[in-house]
C-alpha cells in the first residue's frame, strides 16, 4: 500500500487505561502502562507527521461522566501533560466512546468536513472490554456505512498477554467480514510486537489488512 494513503487523513488514539487497584488486575498492569508510555509518545509522533494539524486524544478520566476526555489537535509534545492531569476510572465502557467518535466521524463526512483520505482510529486497551457482542455489532455497522475500505482504519492495540482479549481482537482483525461487514476495517496487534521503525508499517496495515 502506498505511504500516500497514510496522509491528508485525521488520526485519532483512544488510551482505554483503568485503574491498576483492583484485585483483578494481572500482575505487571501497571508497569506494562508505564513502559507503554513512551510507545504512545512516539505513536502520536508518526501519527502527527501525517496529520499536522495535531491528533485527537481521547483518554480515560474517572472525573468525567461518559469516562473519556477528548483532546483535539494535539502535539505529541503535549500527550506527557495530559497524561499526568488524569487519573483513570475503574471501568470504561468502551463501546460508548466508539459509538461517540464514529458519530462525529460520519457527521463531518456528512458535512464534507472529513479530510480526502478519511480517518485512522487507534485504541489501546489491556484487557477484555465490555459488551464484546456490541462493539463487534458496531463495527460491522460502521464498516457498511463506508463507501470504501480504505476510508476509515481501525487499529486495536493490546498491552499485556489477556489471552481472552487477544482472541476478541483476533477474531475482529479475521471474521468481521464474515459476520457481515462490507469491508474489514479493523487490524489489531500487540504493543510489543510494534517496534518504532516499523510504524509506517502497522498504519499501512490498519488500512490494509
Amino acid at each position: 500500500m502506498s505511504e500516500a494513503l497514510l496522509k491528508n487523513r485525521d488520526y485519532t488514539i483512544v488510551v482505554a487505561k483503568t485503574i491498576s487497584e483492583l484485585v483483578q488486575k494481572p500482575p505487571g498492569y501497571e508497569q506494562r502502562w508505564l513502559n507503554a508510555h513512551d510507545a504512545i509518545v512516539t505513536l502520536a509522533q508518526k501519527c502527527e507527521t501525517f496529520d499536522p494539524d495535531g491528533i485527537t486524544l481521547y483518554l480515560s478520566d474517572c472525573n468525567k461522566s461518559e469516562q473519556f476526555k477528548s483532546y483535539k489537535q494535539v502535539k505529541s509534545s503535549q500527550i506527557t501533560e495530559i497524561f499526568e492531569a488524569h487519573y483513570p476510572p475503574a471501568t470504561i465502557d468502551l463501546l460508548k466512546v466508539l459509538q461517540t467518535i464514529f458519530h462525529e466521524f460520519f457527521t463531518r463526512k456528512a458535512a464534507q468536513q472529513t479530510k480526502p483520505n478519511g480517518e485512522m482510529i487507534l485504541i489501546l486497551i489491556d484487557g477484555e472490554p465490555r459488551n464484546r457482542m456490541a462493539i463487534s455489532q458496531l463495527l460491522i455497522h460502521t464498516a457498511n456505512q463506508l463507501d470504501q475500505d480504505s476510508e476509515l482504519g481501525i487499529g486495536f492495540i493490546q498491552l499485556g498477554d489477556d489471552l481472552i482479549a487477544r482472541g476478541f481482537l483476533a477474531a475482529l482483525d479475521e471474521n468481521l467480514k464474515s459476520a457481515g461487514a462490507k469491508f474489514d476495517i479493523v487490524h489489531t496487534e500487540v504493543l510489543t510486537d510494534i517496534q518504532p521503525h516499523s510504524l509506517t508499517e502497522f498504519l499501512q496495515n490498519v488500512l490494509s489488512d
